[in-house]
């Protein structure tokens, strides 16, 4: 008894939170649609700081803060609008239109064609599309590697074993992508720079010679941590060290 009143208290629970935040995005959404883009940002920041996430709340805060000419936080979130929403062109497009408000245009290294397209690849799909469709391939290589064995025809045979062998790659290949979309969400392995303007350093501490200076909106990549300081890494291969207050993290 008392574990189905709290089941059923759980259920109201969630329908409760669902509710409040639906009722959320219905005034931030229209306080948005009225211009007032300051307010809009802050109702949707609380809907975050709930707990709740969405590329289409993500897109909508970006939204919002692009619409103040906010270009540090626009990047950050259309960024963490299109890590779980990698082919969306809607983010795709204001996320490079807001890049061009970049002061820092840093020349990217070029990508091995095969490396680029595996990415392509893997972001066709999010982590639980991935998983799912590994699971599903991995049931359907036991059924043929079980009519591969009490099957008695030989082209059978044949026909089931070639198909299992297609299903065990399939099942590791969309293992292996599931499993790198869901460590990109949260490895936390990029950032955007939200200081006006900061300076890189050699070492993580302030007497460090100083490298270079990069300017808000700025992508880096984060490579380790010590105290409050970060080693980042530019598109441009160049590296060196942060205050974790200038950048905020994808």
């Amino acid at each position: 008894m008392k574990r189905t009143l709290f089941t059923i208290i759980s259920i109201l629970a969630a329908f409760y939170t669902n509710a409040q935040e639906a009722d959320s995005l219905l005034k931030a959404n229209d306080l948005y649609a009225k211009g007032n883009f300051q307010d809009a940002a802050v109702v949707y920041e609380n809907i975050l700081n709930q707990g709740f996430e969405s590329a289409e709340l993500y897109y909508n805060l970006g939204n919002a803060y692009y619409k103040q000419n906010v270009v540090a936080k626009a990047i950050l979130y259309y960024e963490k609008a299109l890590h779980l929403a990698p082919n969306d062109e809607d983010i795709k497009y204001n996320l490079e239109l807001v890049n061009r408000f970049v002061v820092d245009k840093i020349e990217v290294l070029p990508v091995f064609f095969i490396t680029e397209w595996i990415r392509n690849m893997r972001n066709i799909f999010k982590s639980d599309i991935w998983a799912i469709v590994s699971i599903g391939t991995f049931i359907l290589t036991l059924i043929f590697i079980s009519l591969y064995l009490y099957s008695r025809g030989l082209a059978f045979k044949k026909f089931s074993f070639w198909i299992s062998l297609m299903f065990i790659l399939i099942t590791v290949v969309s293992f292996i992508f599931s499993y790198q979309q869901k460590r990109k969400i949260l490895s936390g392995g990029s950032a955007i720079v939200i200081s006006p303007s900061v300076t890189v350093k050699s070492s993580p501490d302030v007497s460090g010679t100083d490298l270079f200076v990069i300017h808000e909106g700025t992508k880096v990549w984060i490579e380790d941590k010590i105290s409050d300081w970060k080693e980042i890494k530019l598109s441009d291969g160049s590296k060196g060290w942060l205050k974790v207050e200038d950048i905020e993290t994808i």
